[in-house]
């Protein structure tokens, strides 16, 4: 179902399909952990953490704990010392990878006009 199809149905947009996607994938950084996955997984925290830059440990484990929980992303922990945690994307998250392409694909139109 298209958003034109619920037009003057939404009491709340968290009951539609966007709402729910939205609710997966919005904020500041979800898309972005997403997007450094697929690049290049599996990744450990410290990598992600690098890469992405300005990004706090404590709202980059908030984050990876909600997308594991939405089942977007697997974490893997290996018994060792010191201890190795990896994450990886599951294939739900496979699923968005082309949402994502056509974010990117409007941004590169568009970034400069």
């Amino acid at each position: 179902m298209g958003m034109a199809e619920y037009k003057g149905q939404v009491k709340n947009i968290q009951d539609t399909p966007f709402g729910y996607t939205l609710s997966l994938i919005g904020g500041k950084w979800k898309m972005v952990i997403i997007y450094l996955l697929a690049e290049n997984q599996p990744v450990r925290f410290n990598d992600l953490k690098r890469q992405i830059g300005s990004i706090t440990f404590k709202i980059l484990s908030s984050q990876l704990k909600e997308l594991e929980s939405d089942g977007l992303v697997d974490r893997k922990e290996y018994p060792q010392i010191p201890p190795k945690v990896e994450y990886r994307l599951t294939a739900k998250a496979e699923t968005l990878l082309p949402v994502l392409e056509g974010l990117c694909e409007w941004g590169a139109k568009n970034q400069n006009q």
